[in-house]
């Protein structure tokens, strides 16, 4: 039996651009069409997807295409975690369409050995009138599953979801974080060789995160091969050993998960710290207003990716506004690298509070005290909100990143200790302490403190 447990060989997707006409099949044609899908989708020891395969029932009326992945191959083994990562469409949600077999490639193959289960947004694969108890039979009867095997899974799957009490509630009227817990519990407990994962994070609160995150853990080290795709950098480098970097639907990087994050963080004209648009059309954000760079900086305004624990770190955040008539709310966010959020911050500055902004480049910047983050490497997220009524222009997780270095100088919140301090924050805090010399009576021992880094 071999050990490879997905093959991608020279795989291409291109999706046409124009207005379509579809030609309306028989009846015949659209059951057979649903039963190869469901087929392709059912669980077989080994099975393969092929582009040039077959015939489209749409017609392009205008010519143009787009290539959304471009000569992409790669093998990865049983019980390997990879990260898929990159930016907005770069390919990542191609390559997962592909690898579930939701679509097929234009050209090149795809050998997968043993069973996919998908999670590829919030409630895929749910029939929205079923109830929570039937989607995860039916969910389960996709993948290949037995009765038996789902139900001897069932509690299982629904306590993790945290959905006691709804299971017999039509999915229609669930939150959508209800939908996510339950979709991520039937896709992780269900016993398929291969999970494929994408951005299970993005919905859910830390509590949840921290329960998906441990559960994957878990099942890669049963063995199962994981696809984990995600804008959570310390996640990705958290979870996954080995990720693989996509850009303008290309395999730029396959490496480990700290060589290719760092790569991708270097990448789009910057450093680990710093990162610019210099084209507005490819910045992230609306009509409204874009963003045009992201940077960390010291006080005498440096960009740096190390900074000294004494000292002030700057996030800043540039963008244009397009339009006026707007009230703004730029925003960031701070994670480390166990995937903990450690501040989540909106613009405070009375200049611009309940005041509607005209066009112009403007420049925020937070300020985060010294002697106030932990040692380790912070990454940045920074967000646009137009308020009244709320609407978010853009949000980039985890745009760049830095690292906080712990002085063994005594002067910080480590003083002389030279082990390992927990907390995910280090504030240098006022102590102070009292002899009570009627009690105690003893010399003072003075010793040179020992120093080390």
């Amino acid at each position: 039996m071999s050990d490879i447990a997905v093959r991608v060989m020279g795989l291409s997707k291109q999706y046409r651009i124009g207005a379509r006409q579809k030609d309306h099949g028989t009846l015949r044609d659209h059951l057979m069409s649903n039963l190869k899908s469901l087929w392709r989708r059912n669980g077989h020891s080994t099975s393969s997807i092929s582009g040039d395969s077959g015939k489209s029932s749409e017609r392009v009326v205008a010519s143009g295409a787009f290539s959304a992945l471009q000569d992409v191959s790669f093998d990865v083994k049983r019980g390997e975690t990879v990260g898929i990562i990159g930016r907005n469409g770069a390919g990542k949600s191609t390559l997962l369409k592909l690898l579930s077999r939701i679509t097929e490639p234009t050209r090149g193959r795809i050998e997968l050995d043993g069973r996919v289960s998908a999670l590829l947004e919030v409630g895929t694969g749910f029939h929205s009138e079923l109830t929570g108890r039937e989607n995860i039979y039916l969910n389960g009867t996709i993948l290949g599953m037995k009765r038996a095997e789902i139900t001897s899974k069932f509690d299982e799957i629904v306590a993790f979801a945290e959905v006691e009490q709804f299971i017999d509630t039509p999915v229609k009227r669930f939150s959508s974080g209800m939908a996510m817990r339950l979709g991520f519990a039937v896709a992780a407990h269900l016993e398929s060789e291969i999970l494929i994962v994408d951005e299970v994070l993005a919905v859910g609160d830390a509590a949840f995160q921290k329960k998906c995150l441990g559960k994957m853990e878990g099942v890669a080290r049963e063995g199962r091969t994981i696809f984990f795709v995600s804008h959570n950098m310390s996640a990705v480098t958290r979870l996954c050993e080995r990720a693989i970097l996509l850009d303008e639907g290309k395999l730029c990087l396959d490496g480990t998960s700290h060589e290719v994050v760092n790569a991708y963080l270097h990448s789009e004209l910057g450093t680990m710290s710093a990162r610019e648009w210099s084209d507005p059309l490819k910045a992230p954000g609306s009509e409204v207003a874009r963003l045009r760079a992201v940077r960390v900086r010291t006080m005498d305004g440096q960009s740096t990716e190390k900074f000294d624990i004494r000292k002030p770190v700057g996030l800043e955040m540039e963008y244009d506004v397009l339009k006026s008539g707007y009230k703004l709310m730029p925003g960031i966010m701070l994670w480390n690298d166990q995937g903990v959020c450690l501040i989540d911050s909106n613009e405070h500055d009375p200049a611009w509070r309940g005041r509607v902004r005209p066009p112009g480049r403007y420049r925020s910047t937070a300020w985060i005290p010294g002697n106030y983050l932990a040692e380790g490497t912070m990454f940045v997220s920074v967000s646009l909100d137009t308020l009244d009524p709320l609407v978010g222009q853009f949000y980039e997780r985890q745009v760049v990143a830095f690292s906080v270095v712990d002085s063994c100088e005594g002067d910080s919140a480590r003083g002389d200790y030279a082990g390992k301090l927990r907390g995910v924050v280090r504030p240098l805090l006022n102590w102070n302490t009292v002899l009570n010399s009627e009690n105690i009576q003893a010399e003072p021992v003075v010793t040179e403190p020992q120093r080390r880094c």
